[in-house]
């Protein structure tokens, strides 16, 4: 492992997981992965959010609590350019080890990385209320 990995993955924080080697390699790449980067970028991943509603014209905070969770969800999924600079803030915490893991389903981890990260917003929606 190099030195750039060794770093990397000693300042995540811990995610108690349930290890099992049945475990299919993407659950396995969630739990080992892509929680602790979520968790690590968190504060980061909420203040692009909010200026993503500032860039907006913050019609996000007129909207009543139904419609924020689909703003976010919409934002996250279908703003192909914001979605790509949330995945690269992620992505960019992996180490190379795990990078190559992640080129093998890119498409899945997309996806399961996506879904995570709206589940993530939605259950910190009282962080997003007027400024």
């Amino acid at each position: 492992m190099s030195e750039r990995s060794t770093l990397i993955t000693s300042i995540r924080p811990e995610i108690n997981s349930i290890p099992s080697d049945d475990i299919e390699s993407e659950i396995h790449f969630q739990n080992e992965t892509l929680r602790p980067v979520l968790k690590f970028q968190n504060d980061l991943l909420i203040q692009v959010l909010k200026h993503y509603f500032f860039k907006h014209k913050n019609t996000f905070y007129t909207l009543s609590l139904e419609k924020r969770l689909s703003f976010i969800e919409n934002a996250v999924q279908k703003d192909v350019k914001f979605r790509n600079a949330l995945k690269g803030m992620i992505i960019g915490q992996f180490s190379v080890e795990e990078y190559a893991l992640y080129q093998k389903n890119a498409s899945k981890l997309n996806k399961r990385m996506m879904q995570m990260l709206i589940q993530r917003y939605h259950s910190q929606i009282q962080l997003f209320e007027n400024p």
